[in-house]
């Protein structure tokens, strides 16, 4: 049985991962994109790699495990953050968190693609639920007048490129720990997320941010890419998988209620709907039948 205290870490992460999504919106206002991504993944994985290390575990890479971290990052960094930032650009964030979260869907159909996981009905169920949720999204973007279609690309593009680095890290032979990974990931990833900001955006005017702005990005360093890992990776291997489901289940909630206050989106009844479709969708692949929950 999950103890009180992990019940309440648990609560707080979900309510960090799914304010995130508003605040990064938040942040587009004032700073492009990549540029947003490239300053908060480097300062966030420079505190975590302080913060790790001074907890006495080892840092450093051996020989093809730097290899195995750059082929990591590509799926789980390059192109998770990447595109999922442009997708908060084009969409409502609370939106973008709804098709976000259908990465565990596709995990797990990816997983039958290439890895031979078996497809059940409660997949099945899932893949229609998600078919449901994005048609509804695409629909009303493409009856607005100022609909942004091709955010609902970006968010699944994003969302596919997680769940191939999730399972690509279930197969990684790495004597490293999973957080000391992700570390290695932010901090290579975001000199590649540098790089293509400087290549490709306006460079920004820190003197002109708004006090909400910096707010903002220090939420990104501190609390997304610190803190909110530190938790994830403290607890996640302890966690009762039907627990563990109920959080990702309601992040894109969490996400679509606080955007209301920080950033003042309504949403429509095709964003609660849609919502319901995804979190049903994600119950059918990550909760576990009721004998196992049971025994």
């Amino acid at each position: 049985m999950i103890s009180r205290r992990r019940l309440w870490a648990l609560l707080a992460l979900t309510l960090m991962w799914g304010v995130n999504w508003p605040m990064m919106k938040l942040s587009l206002q004032e700073l492009s994109p990549l540029y947003f991504r490239a300053s908060t993944m480097l300062l966030g994985g420079l505190w975590l790699f302080a913060f790790v290390a001074a907890k006495g575990e080892r840092m450093r890479p051996q020989g093809r495990e730097w290899g195995a971290i750059v082929w990591l990052g590509l799926p789980n960094i390059l192109g998770w953050h990447t595109m999922s930032i442009f997708g908060v650009q084009e969409l409502a964030s609370g939106r973008a968190a709804i098709l976000g979260f259908t990465m565990p869907i596709f995990t797990v159909l990816l997983g039958a693609a290439f890895f031979g996981e078996r497809i059940t009905p409660r997949v099945r169920l899932a893949v229609v639920c998600a078919l449901l949720a994005v048609g509804l999204l695409l629909w009303h973007e493409l009856l607005r007048l100022s609909g942004r279609p091709a955010g609902v690309v970006w968010m699944l593009s994003a969302a596919i490129c997680w769940a191939l680095g999730t399972l690509m890290f279930r197969r990684a032979h790495l004597t490293l720990s999973p957080l000391v990974v992700t570390v290695w990931m932010l901090l290579l990833g975001s000199l590649a997320v540098w790089a293509l900001a400087i290549g490709l955006e306006p460079v920004p005017q820190p003197a002109r941010f708004s006090l909400p702005m910096w707010l903002s990005l220090i939420y990104g360093v501190f609390v997304n890419y610190g803190l909110a890992q530190l938790i994830w990776f403290g607890m996640a291997r302890d966690l009762p998988p039907a627990t563990s489901a109920m959080s990702v289940m309601a992040i894109p909630l969490v996400g679509t209620l606080s955007a209301t206050v920080i950033v003042g989106e309504v949403p429509h009844w095709q964003d609660w709907l849609a919502m319901v479709f995804v979190m049903v969708a994600i119950a059918s692949v990550l909760m576990p039948p009721r004998g196992t929950m049971r025994a």
